[in-house]
């Protein structure tokens, strides 16, 4: 088992010490949890083809998932990509640093692990000093998928990259909470119109106005799972965001969603089942079960975004046996809560009027 060495950094200026020696682990192939703006992400060489492969071991992560290439500089994506539209050099301009991924026709030199066998390479600049300091320290591009045991929620402490991978990588680099909570988007420039293949810190309403049309993928708002041939990449059939306890997520009309969590939680309990609500500021106030818990105001998704993983996690910790969330509106970052909620959950929904 490997040793994991924690370095708790400066967030706004992080120090030379640490970047250095987890910078010296990256290039010698190892592997280092950093802070970005989104979430933490578990890094690897891009470009050393075992170093990503101990990365998808480490993480438990099927190697048909793709990861995110992470660089310090637009310019570097000139060096990984074949084709830059003009479309995507605006939301470069725009966007980075920042939660905002773009899929591009890869060259040959990037290792197919790091694209997990596809003809692209989705890159972002992540919005932080840590990462960015790290990177550049690196001196190379960065494979950075969330460093969380596959299948789980996001990690956005370091206490959560420790709980599911203390003795499976090299180095944490403790950087505080990250701030967005949820993923970057992933939008496919490759093709035009863009293609959205994943909401997250970048809402689509800032895109289109950006760039004009964006064409959702169905996955983004599926109700149930995607047969193989609807998926864009293998990556997309897999379970994410999921603590141990089975999710139930009701959408709909807010008094009639509180109205179906009140009656199944008292289904649940006829079962001796432990039973969690992952509710708003607005309805928590109204339930009855073992454990309550608020993402926050449907007034603010942001903070209903930043809260939602570490939410997820303490359900564990308090071993319910299920969790019944309400739906949240889908505008802003609610389309990236909306889209985890309902993979998180299995896509075990119920739609009341």
């Amino acid at each position: 088992m490997k040793q994991t060495v924690v370095y708790k950094v400066n967030p706004e200026h992080p120090e030379g010490s640490a970047i250095g020696a987890a910078a010296a682990v990256i290039r010698a192939g190892g592997l280092v949890a950093f802070p970005t703006e989104t979430v933490y992400g578990l890094g690897a060489d891009a470009m050393n083809a075992d170093a990503v492969l101990a990365l998808f071991k480490a993480k438990r992560r099927p190697l048909d998932n793709p990861p995110i290439v992470h660089v310090a500089n637009a310019k570097d994506v000139y060096n990984l990509a074949e084709e830059v539209p003009a479309k995507a050099e605006l939301m470069m301009k725009q966007f980075w640093p920042g939660p905002l991924t773009l899929v591009f026709r890869k060259y040959a030199s990037v290792p197919d692990v790091t694209t997990a066998g596809l003809d692209t390479v989705a890159i972002r600049i992540p919005k932080h000093n840590v990462a960015l300091a790290l990177i550049r320290a690196s001196g190379t591009p960065i494979v950075a998928p969330s460093a969380n045991l596959a299948g789980k929620p996001s990690p956005t402490t370091a206490q959560h990259v420790f709980d599911d991978l203390n003795g499976r990588i090299d180095v944490i680099l403790e950087g505080g909470l990250a701030r967005i909570g949820v993923e970057s988007t992933v939008l496919d420039v490759s093709e035009d119109p863009p293609m959205l293949l994943r909401p997250g810190g970048t809402p689509l309403e800032a895109l289109e106005k950006a760039v004009g049309e964006v064409r959702l993928h169905p996955f983004i708002t599926a109700e149930k799972e995607l047969p193989p041939e609807k998926t864009r990449s293998p990556g997309m059939r897999h379970r994410h965001y999921a603590p141990k306890a089975q999710v139930i997520l009701v959408e709909g009309i807010v008094p009639l969603v509180m109205k179906q969590i009140k009656e199944l939680t008292m289904s649940c309990w006829t079962q001796n089942q432990r039973v969690g609500v992952l509710a708003t500021d607005e309805t928590a106030w109204a339930y009855e079960a073992d454990v309550v818990k608020s993402m926050g105001t449907r007034r603010n998704l942001d903070a209903v975004a930043a809260n939602l993983f570490r939410l997820l996690r303490e359900f564990d910790e308090e071993n319910v046996d299920i969790i019944l969330a309400e739906g949240v509106p889908t505008e802003g970052l609610g389309l990236a809560v909306m889209n985890r909620l309902r993979k998180a959950s299995g896509y075990n929904i119920i739609k009341v009027p």
